[in-house]
């Protein structure tokens, strides 16, 4: 389970990092989300990756038994879907930034000019 997690995070990194390397802003609107797509997966995974458990409590377990053992740390998922709401966003601040850029500069490069032709 950690080894695909770890993956999934590299993976999305690697992706997020190549696309806002682009010289396009909707690349680059695309590489930020892929980017934080991987840091929620990387906060959601510091609340230990356990299968089964409950978030909480465990019912059938009595109240001397209860040790961190029987919990799951929900302080985790409290931060990735607050990162969520802000994630989105962000992304929306974004798009509406690059449609106006392109719209005031005619082109959609990041740094507002056409590239040379070195013919």
């Amino acid at each position: 389970m950690e080894l695909a997690v770890a993956s999934a995070i590299g993976l999305l990194v690697a992706a997020g990092v190549w696309l806002l390397l682009r010289a396009r802003t909707f690349e680059v609107v695309l590489g930020l989300t892929l980017l934080s797509y991987a840091v929620n997966l990387l906060i959601f995974s510091m609340g230990r990756l356990a299968v089964g458990k409950p978030p909480v409590l465990d019912a059938g377990a009595d109240a001397a038994s209860h040790t961190l053992a029987h919990y799951i740390d929900p302080l985790p998922q409290a931060l990735v879907l607050t990162a969520i709401v802000i994630g989105f966003a962000t992304t929306a601040v974004l798009l509406v930034v690059a449609i106006r850029n392109r719209a005031d500069n005619g082109s959609d490069h990041v740094d507002a000019r056409e590239p040379e032709d070195r013919a």
